[in-house]
């Protein structure tokens, strides 16, 4: 556990936002390893957006909660959790995960821890918008649980 409280920020917004601009913060909290992911819509052929539905006291609490985990298990100086909701064009970004260490292990691992368990708990519901004006629920994928197992086990995944 790190020897002082992590700086966290943690945003559900609408709004988009400036990957760059939160390293930045990141790296100013002087630490030896930054690490981040950023998630962008994907064209799954056919696609034109993601809708992202919640309920917001229910989704900011759940990803605080999996944010407090993250900075239990390992000695961060800081976390930036941004998620999006609303309609998302493809290409759009949806998600920033960034996580600040003195050193690059405990950022790179917390940030895959963060990423793995966004995916599984955060109560977020998605639909798909195609082109020809379908739509439909996207489910949960197994290979998400599993990954979120390998942590709930206690052992990590290759990064």
């Amino acid at each position: 556990m790190a020897d002082a409280t992590p700086s966290i920020s943690l945003r559900v917004t609408a709004e988009d936002f400036d990957p760059g601009r939160e390293l930045a913060r990141l790296e100013g909290l002087d630490g030896g390893g930054i690490a981040s992911f950023t998630g962008l819509v994907r064209d799954d052929g056919g696609l034109r957006a993601l809708r992202l539905e919640h309920y917001p006291a229910m989704t900011q609490a759940q990803i605080a909660a999996v944010v407090e985990e993250a900075c239990a298990r390992w000695p961060l100086l800081g976390v930036t959790v941004i998620h999006r909701f609303g309609e998302l064009p493809v290409c759009a970004r949806i998600v920033f995960v960034g996580t600040a260490s003195a050193h690059r292990v405990a950022a790179l691992e917390s940030c895959a821890f963060l990423i793995d368990w966004l995916k599984v708990s955060a109560p977020f519901w998605k639909q798909e918008i195609r082109h020809d004006g379908s739509a439909g629920w996207v489910e949960a994928k197994g290979a998400d649980d599993a990954r979120a197992a390998i942590w709930r086990q206690g052992r990590l995944d290759p990064i």
